[in-house]
Order: C-alpha cells, then sequence, then structure tokens
C-alpha cells in the first residue's frame, strides 16, 4: 500500500480540510457555511493548499484560518 501524498492523489485530503476551515470562517465571519466556502475557494490559501509541494494540506482546518487570515491581510 502506498502512502505517499502525490499531486495526483492530493485531492482525497482536500474536502475534509475545505469543510474545517470553512466551518471556522463562516463563525468567525458570522456568514453562511455557503458564504464561506465560496470566500475560502477564492482565497490564496486554498490555491496553495491544491499544491501539494506547499506542503500545507498536513495541516489542521485551524492552522489554515490563520493562513487564510493571514493571507487577505497582506
Amino acid at each position: 500500500m502506498n502512502l505517499e501524498v502525490t499531486q495526483q492523489n492530493l485531492y482525497h485530503f482536500l474536502p475534509s480540510k475545505v469543510v474545517g476551515v470553512s466551518a471556522i470562517i463562516a463563525d468567525a465571519d458570522h456568514c453562511s457555511m455557503e458564504e464561506a466556502l465560496q470566500k475560502f475557494y477564492a482565497s490564496e490559501t486554498y490555491q496553495q493548499l491544491q499544491q501539494e509541494r506547499t506542503k500545507l494540506w498536513c495541516l489542521g482546518a485551524v492552522a489554515l484560518y490563520e493562513e487564510y487570515v493571514y493571507n487577505i491581510n497582506i
């Protein structure tokens, strides 16, 4: 069994990461989950999360949210 994360199989990790971060965004921004998902999908953090080489897929929802906030504030 190959347990290596590659660009080709990274997509398996993304849904749970996106939902976790979006739930935090919805709570912090007092918006719907749908709006939070749209915000996250449009973010630089999501673009980076899709790239295996960034290793952002290793982070949990809170750390990804912190990255999201950092990226929207620069």
